[in-house]
């Protein structure tokens, strides 16, 4: 096989690869607008009337949802659960993985310090949640602040990983710079380092706000019967014991999709960025 071949099959691989991938994104996407879209009468238990375009074309589903979930006021706790944890989570775990990463290499308290934090990553959320509820309700936070606090601390490994893994990119030639003209470490950081690190706080703050954009235990385990509802415990209203109302579950869905998407591609730009590539003249 000569090399124009071996190329020519190596993309016909990754092309067919690439629409694998692919379709197991706008299958369950279009299914998601399609139900959404359709009313109750219109869903049938074959496979045909599942994926066919709906009759018409009514926002009556969206409405509806809109009025079960108490949209407005269940997509204002959970921007400010989020907009809160994500913000804390990009200060407080990066110090964490700056002190760490250039220390946990010379000093053995650091490094256990450092694997420790990490070791959180491996800990299941079924194992603390009802010594969580217990003592969030004791101590007082069974609200949205103890949510919040909580999400910083579980995310806390996966994020420390990441910092202080991004930091080998970082040259110490920069901070031996600064440390020459007089700056501390205090405002190395926040002058030189930091504003390097933007990458890893976009990705971050995908990976966070995903996180919790999306959780539902979380909330239901601190907050219940405080009559404070993320979009992810509003949506549950349309679960009985009987059934799923599907049609409104999904308008529902795509209408907690927007915010965080726009979240995605407003961050996307700042990963696809090399802001570290010749920061070292």
């Amino acid at each position: 096989m000569t090399k124009k071949n071996a190329n020519m099959h190596t993309n016909k691989v990754a092309m067919v690869l690439l629409i694998l991938g692919l379709s197991t994104i706008i299958f369950p996407l279009y299914l998601t607008i399609v139900i959404a879209f359709k009313q109750p009468s219109e869903m049938t238990n074959s496979i045909s009337g599942i994926l066919s375009l709906p009759q018409s074309w009514s926002l009556n589903n969206f409405r509806e949802a809109m009025e079960v979930t108490d949209f407005w006021h269940s997509l204002g706790n959970s921007l400010l659960i989020t907009l809160v944890a994500v913000g804390l989570s990009i200060i407080v775990h990066s110090l964490m993985g700056y002190a760490l990463g250039r220390n946990k290499a010379k000093n053995k308290f650091y490094s256990f310090v450092y694997l420790f934090i990490v070791s959180g990553m491996f800990v299941p959320f079924a194992i603390l949640m009802m010594p969580l509820a217990k003592q969030t309700a004791e101590m007082g936070l069974a609200n949205w602040f103890g949510v919040i606090i909580l999400y910083v601390v579980f995310y806390m490994p996966m994020n420390v990983l990441l910092y202080s893994g991004y930091l080998v990119n970082i040259p110490m030639a920069l901070e031996e710079a600064a440390k020459v003209d007089g700056a501390s470490t205090w405002r190395t950081y926040w002058k030189i380092i930091f504003p390097i690190m933007r990458p890893m706080h976009a990705t971050v703050a995908v990976l966070t706000a995903l996180a919790v954009w999306n959780d539902v235990m979380t909330p239901l385990v601190i907050m219940a019967g405080s009559g404070q509802n993320t979009l992810p415990l509003a949506q549950l209203n349309f679960q009985s014991q009987f059934g799923t109302n599907y049609n409104l579950a999904f308008a529902s869905y795509l209408l907690a999709l927007i915010p965080i998407l726009i979240f995605y591609i407003i961050c996307q730009k700042q990963i696809l960025n090399g802001v570290v590539n010749g920061a070292v003249k």
